[in-house]
């Protein structure tokens, strides 16, 4: 746990990103404020064109469902992720995954209200799917700027078998409210530790 904490301890805290001037970024933060208020079961597709300052024509133009703005909002989580510091090349690439998806959690954490309704709500909802694949997508790239490559069938294995990680350590995160992610840094730690064979680390 002492490298855990040594390594944690080098990730930049992510900054609340300033309101996006693109469209999909208006969207992306119209979908996370109206899951966080009146949950994502309730928020119709005008509610979010309404709050993102957009007609539906113009909604509709950008993301045409539900689940294109779920998989928008994953994308979005994505470029905080890799935008932070370049992994540390002498890290093992087990510790340097495990920086990059903390910082990934870190950056939900002020959207855990909304990330829990988006994920509760969409259990059984064929529009999810997208999300889904796009986290599949989501994974590849973790994996890649740890120094993993993800390419053929294989990688194909390896980017599954971290989106079920991942997703085990979504649901310690939705319910962790300390401060330090103390209980998901632990998790994280643990699965990544587990998988740690068959994603070649």
């Amino acid at each position: 746990m002492a490298t855990r904490r040594r390594t944690a301890s080098k990730r930049a805290a992510p900054r609340r990103q300033a309101a996006s001037s693109d469209t999909e970024g208006r969207i992306v933060e119209a979908a996370l404020e109206l899951a966080d208020s009146q949950g994502w079961r309730r928020t119709t597709l005008s509610d979010i064109a309404r709050a993102a300052g957009l007609s539906l024509a113009d909604l509709h133009a950008q993301l045409r469902s539900r689940g294109a703005i779920l998989a928008a909002c994953v994308r979005h989580f994505d470029r905080i992720a890799l935008a932070g510091p370049a992994p540390d090349k002498d890290e093992k690439p087990k510790d340097r995954l495990f920086d990059l998806l903390m910082r990934r959690f870190e950056a939900l954490k002020p959207h855990r209200k909304a990330v829990r309704s988006m994920a509760w709500d969409s259990l059984g909802d064929p529009a999810a799917l997208l999300a889904l694949k796009r986290l599949l997508a989501s994974m590849g790239w973790m994996l890649e700027a740890a120094g993993v490559p993800t390419a053929g069938v294989a990688g194909l294995a390896k980017r599954r078998i971290l989106v079920l990680a991942y997703l085990s350590v979504l649901v310690v995160f939705l319910r962790d409210d300390s401060q330090d992610l103390g209980k998901t840094m632990a998790v994280l730690d643990r699965r990544l530790s587990l998988i740690e064979p068959f994603l070649g680390l």
